[in-house]
């Protein structure tokens, strides 16, 4: 009974969280922003195995299948309709808040600072947004918590099994295996050859192999984009259907690599944390509000208090982790320089705010961590407990733009705080 009364916040903060995700899930209707690729390539993938476009016509996708099978297994049970190919998504997003929860109970061992961490998580606005979206990050940010929390259980299998599946939602989970090899750099140090062996299989052959499973339905069919090529490029000692493999990944290579176009809501990688440029996925200006002007958008941008107070809390880490490097430091930094820095090195391309969705936990990491330096000071939790109200009490405020609700377009542009988020 104790040990149940000790989850009982955990239990709300996740009703909570599963509430505002589901609630009018199925507004606005139609496609929203990216959905138009991954919800359409999801209903394919579930009836075909493959991505077919509406003639019937192999179409060439530039991400992995995996979050677009995860997205058709909502459209296989509730049907293809805006409720069917978000629900994934809802429930991932609400898994994201029980994730960081058990992750902080590892790092921290304590209840009070995991319930605050799921909470805050929970009032992220960005995470709610991509909560409710047929888009691919929050799948990706699901495997990625999963691979730290199984880092932290020393349980490699698990790792590498997740960063294969991070991988097969997008290229972009590639970034974590070099980062892990590198923490395991320490076993060679020690001249444990036979574990750092195993070790590599488990972050590089196993992730290849998961990654590889992702694509079974372009192998186990010839209707896939790029399926025959080989056939028509001359006989060799190589497999045609390898050949073919190869030459997709090549130009979805290309694609990334090119991809320099101007957006009107292209976000610079420095902007992030300080809310530069959120995206926005769609805007109306809906007539039946109550007055002469109206709007309606769903904006993906993080709560702006919760953000700026983990700008500040990252720097503090960051001067912790210089003077005296401890574990649960490099842990966090780990993580930020995982899902963050490598966007530093592809500044060239066309990339969004809504990428930083992987970004918040470790964020909110580093919030727990100045929290419990304070609290180690000898400082009451009341402090912190205002934070977290008050955090709160900006994100219902903002909840109108993060959802769609009909607003007036005087109280739509009191929310709009700077500029740039117009």
């Amino acid at each position: 009974m104790k040990q149940a009364k000790r989850f009982l916040p955990l239990s709300l903060i996740t009703v909570f969280a599963l509430i505002l995700r589901l609630w009018n899930l199925n507004k606005p209707s139609g496609y929203i922003f990216d959905e138009i690729y991954y919800a359409k390539n999801a209903a394919s993938l579930i009836s075909n195995g493959v991505e077919l476009n509406n003639a019937g016509e192999a179409e060439f996708v530039v991400h992995p299948p995996l979050g677009k099978w995860l997205i058709g297994i909502g459209v296989k049970i509730f049907g293809n309709n805006e409720f069917g190919w978000r629900i994934s998504a809802a429930l991932i997003g609400t898994a994201c808040v029980v994730l960081i929860f058990l992750i902080t109970q590892r790092i921290f061992n304590s209840f009070y600072l995991s319930h605050i961490a799921a909470l805050l998580l929970a009032l992220d606005g960005l995470n709610l947004v991509m909560s409710r979206i047929a888009l691919l990050d929050i799948f990706l940010l699901f495997f990625i918590l999963l691979i730290f929390y199984f880092y932290l259980a020393n349980n490699f299998w698990l790792v590498g099994l997740f960063l294969g599946a991070a991988v097969s939602v997008k290229w972009s989970g590639a970034y974590l295996i070099p980062i892990f090899l590198i923490l395991s750099i320490n076993l060679l140090q020690h001249r444990l050859f036979k574990e750092s062996l195993m070790r590599m299989i488990q972050l590089t052959l196993l992730p290849l192999a998961i990654y590889l499973v992702s694509w079974s339905g372009w192998f186990s069919s010839n209707l896939g984009w790029g399926r025959n090529w080989a056939q028509s490029q001359g006989d060799s000692l190589i497999p045609d259907v390898v050949r073919s493999f190869w030459n997709y990944h090549a130009e979805i290579l290309n694609f990334h690599s090119g991809l320099t176009e101007s957006h009107s809501y292209a976000a610079n990688p420095w902007s992030w944390l300080i809310l530069g440029r959120p995206t926005s996925f769609f805007y109306e200006s809906p007539k039946n509000c109550g007055a002469s002007n109206c709007s309606q958008e769903i904006l993906a941008i993080g709560t702006p208090l919760l953000w700026w107070a983990g700008a500040i809390a990252i720097a503090l880490l960051i001067g912790f982790w210089i003077n005296k490097r401890d574990a649960i430091s490099n842990f966090i930094i780990v993580g930020l320089a995982a899902t963050y820095l490598p966007w530093f090195l592809i500044q060239g391309r066309t990339i969004f705010f809504f990428y930083s969705v992987v970004i918040a936990p470790f964020l909110i990491l580093a919030l727990i961590y100045s929290f419990n330096k304070f609290l180690s000071a000898g400082y009451t939790r009341k402090w912190i407990n205002l934070f977290v109200i008050i955090v709160f009490a900006n994100f219902i405020y903002f909840l109108p733009v993060l959802m769609g609700i009909e607003i007036t377009y005087v109280e739509w542009f009191r929310r709009m705080w700077l500029p740039s988020w117009i």
